[in-house]
């Protein structure tokens, strides 16, 4: 690919001597050679993090990461501005990062440093160490009266993975005893505790107290929780946190994860989630939890993943996301509401999943939450109160994807994101309806980039599917879109396989820099997407290449026979996870329809994928059995026989596969079989690998790498 970026500031901020530790990556300004979105211009924009308003909502203080391709790593920066949008600056200068600002008072701001706990006034002045743990805070949360504080540290953890001798120091096997020993890209052998500590004469005392003491079990939740999974009480004297209390067989195999209460002065720990004496029923571990007796009493016992709780403002209520069913990770995500009074668990249904929520002031008439869902294609803001009515607050292509009260008691601080523009921060003013809600952007954070930018126009179609039903599908122009020509055309398959193709901002699978480089994007919500009922998302599970399928060919042939800008004889087909099993399963099915495939981090043989991946519960469920079992399912049967890498037999078509080797979800040897297969049969292929990425590909220069190989490869075969 032509690089046709010049940088005239290098994205470096030199304190002092410049010297490789010294070096700050910093917002850079660049100046574009063309108006079309390059692999660098993306890489160049900052990415705006945490996000929390003062106290008194006047500033809104927030976390920016900028990325060096010349150094290729990132640097966290924190930065503030007026609860307005003016007076924005950057508060932090050093050359190591620091990160998760958040409010003690008005003119107390606490951060991540070096591993430790560090405060600092609104203007960046009087810096304090505040934590001496030898740099080992991993998070933190500060009790309401700023008495005590959560500290996340990891503990060594040889429960799977057994500690090697001490006189083999050097020894790098690991020997594994049960399952599960490893998460999304690393080995388990530490786990994440939360940590009690005081406070007091601004220093945080060295003296813990374990929250979990002997536990075996990690809080946060891997792979992805934080510190959002722990809150305070308003009185400061209680803590609820996520746990999932399970090892082994149990925990690879299960999504229960309860909300626990956790008392400060007794240090007693009472589940919210499940009766007193509860035992989990017995269970096949090798078949679908759907049908066995743990799932018989979703409503009293909380099966499911519960987490990330917030106490109401009067402290009389934890809310929490609820999913009711064990063993689905996408089961619909509701608002769960217990009273702390008499016990009493109450559940806001509503057609889509809760995303994320929080507390509406106790004097709103209005609402008593606020929260984020999905529908259509857009990720929207929403209210509801105790009767479980729920009210439209935003309405626009947008995905608004974090949300808190302003501290004001009047506004939102959120953030929003949406195919065409990456993630700033809005002050958001409910209102009864959309159309009495006040929206106002307060960062531009990449303004300075997007002004140079040419994009792509997004259209919006609903596609008739092969079961006499409807599917959004949205249609990315090319950016320099001439009327009455026709362009090369990409089928983007989604992955998940429940993800929403809603309006996201993407550094990799971004949709205008493939509209820069001068392709269609045609996007289908095919059946198994949220935001369009419980029901079409829950089609997909045991049908993996029945009806998305056919969805994903009513989308190409309705753009390919409908949209005179289409051309039909360069379309290509990608996708990443999912959408790379979809890429793969295509390949054998699509009947000359397509010219190039790109698949990334795909299932290419389903009997390998079950017993490769490390959450077992996900292939249960979406598969029903283990490929052993004889009694298996229909479905089951369906979904082995169906299997992408039985069909190799009819590829006729060009395919690059990329996979990175720590990618313990779908594992690397999947996209080498594929690769493996193509050549074998004589198929123009190429393989990118990844020895240093996960399922995604998150250094800068391999990201660069792997843009410049997806149109390399794209125009090679359909331009």
């Amino acid at each position: 690919m032509k690089r046709i970026l010049t940088l005239t500031v290098l994205a470096l901020m030199v304190l002092g001597t410049a010297t490789a530790e010294n070096d700050v990556i910093g917002k850079q300004h660049i100046k574009l050679n063309s108006r079309m979105m390059t692999p660098e211009a993306l890489w160049a924009m900052g990415r705006i993090g945490t996000v929390e308003a003062s106290p008194n909502g006047r500033q809104v203080v927030y976390q920016v990461g900028y990325y060096s391709v010349k150094q290729n790593k990132s640097h966290q920066v924190i930065c503030i501005m007026d609860a307005d949008g003016k007076n924005n600056r950057q508060l932090t200068t050093s050359s190591k990062s620091e990160s998760d600002p958040t409010w003690l008072d008005a003119q107390t701001i606490a951060f991540l440093s070096k591993g430790e706990v560090w405060t600092m006034r609104p203007d960046g002045s009087e810096r304090k160490q505040l934590s001496e743990t030898d740099g080992k805070v991993e998070g933190f949360k500060f009790s309401p009266d700023r008495q005590k504080v959560i500290i996340l540290k990891s503990i060594p953890f040889n429960e799977v993975i057994q500690k090697n001798p001490d006189d083999l120091p050097k020894a790098t096997g690991r020997r594994v005893t049960d399952l599960m020993y490893r998460h999304w890209d690393h080995y388990v052998e530490s786990i994440q505790h939360p940590f009690l500590c005081s406070v007091s004469s601004d220093k945080i005392a060295t003296d813990m107290t374990d929250i979990l003491e002997g536990e075996p079990f990690e809080c946060p939740m891997e792979p992805f929780g934080g510190i959002e999974q722990l809150t305070w009480s308003p009185d400061s004297k209680t803590i609820a946190y996520t746990c999932r209390k399970k090892k082994g067989i149990d925990y690879a195999t299960s999504t229960d994860a309860d909300i626990y209460l956790y008392n400060i002065g007794t240090r007693e720990t009472r589940n919210l989630c499940k009766p007193e004496g509860y035992v989990a029923p017995k269970y096949d571990p090798s078949h679908t939890l759907a049908d066995q007796a743990v799932n018989r009493n979703t409503q009293e016992n909380n099966p499911g993943y519960d987490q990330n709780p917030q106490f109401s403002p009067d402290g009389k209520f934890i809310a929490w996301q609820s999913m009711a069913r064990d063993g689905y990770e996408a089961d619909l995500n509701r608002l769960c509401i217990y009273s702390l009074e008499d016990g009493r668990k109450h559940y806001i249904n509503w057609k889509s999943d809760v995303e994320s929520f929080c507390w509406a002031p106790l004097n709103d008439k209005q609402a008593n939450l606020y929260f984020i869902s999905v529908w259509h294609g857009c990720a929207n803001m929403y209210s509801c109160n105790w009767k479980g009515e729920v009210k439209q607050l935003t309405e626009d292509w947008a995905d608004w994807t974090s949300l808190q009260l302003a501290n004001d008691g009047k506004r939102i601080v959120a953030t929003r994101q949406s195919l065409s523009t990456p993630t700033d921060i809005y002050m958001v003013t409910p209102g009864k309806n959309v159309e009495k809600t006040k929206i106002e952007q307060i960062s531009f954070e990449n303004k300075h980039i997007l002004d140079q930018l040419t994009f792509g126009k997004m259209q919006q179609y609903w596609v008739p599917t092969t079961d006499g039903k409807k599917e959004l599908v949205w249609v990315m122009l090319p950016a320099n879109y001439e009327e009455g020509k026709k362009y090369p055309t990409l089928l983007f398959c989604e992955g998940g396989p429940q993800s929403p193709v809603s309006q996201f901002w993407s550094y990799r699978w971004n949709f205008q820099i493939m509209a820069a480089n001068g392709y269609v994007v045609v996007a289908p919500n095919r059946h198994g997407l949220p935001g369009f009922g419980q029901e079409w998302k829950e089609e997909i599970s045991g049908d993996w290449t029945g009806q998305c399928m056919d969805d994903y060919l009513s989308a190409i042939d309705f753009a390919a026979d409908s949209l005179p800008f289409v051309d039909r004889n360069k379309l290509g087909a990608v996708g990443a996870s999912f959408g790379g099993f979809s890429v793969y399963y295509l390949a054998g099915h699509h009947n000359k329809r397509f010219k190039a495939f790109i698949a990334h981090d795909g299932a290419f043989n389903l009997e390998s994928m079950y017993t490769d991946t490390e959450e077992v519960f996900f292939s249960n469920w979406e598969y029903d059995d283990a490929y052993w079992n004889k009694n298996r399912t229909s479905r089951a049967a369906k979904t082995y026989e169906n299997s992408p890498h039985k069909f190799v037999d009819k590829w006729d078509t060009p395919i690059l596969c990329i996979h990175g080797e720590k990618d313990y979800r779908i594992v690397y040897n999947q996209g080498m079989g594929a690769f493996n297969a193509a050549r074998l049969r004589g198929i123009p292929a190429e393989l990118l690998i990844f020895p240093d990425e996960n399922h995604w590909v998150l250094k800068p220069q391999n990201g660069i790498l792997w843009q410049r190989t997806f149109f390399n490869w794209l125009d090679r075969w359909l331009k």
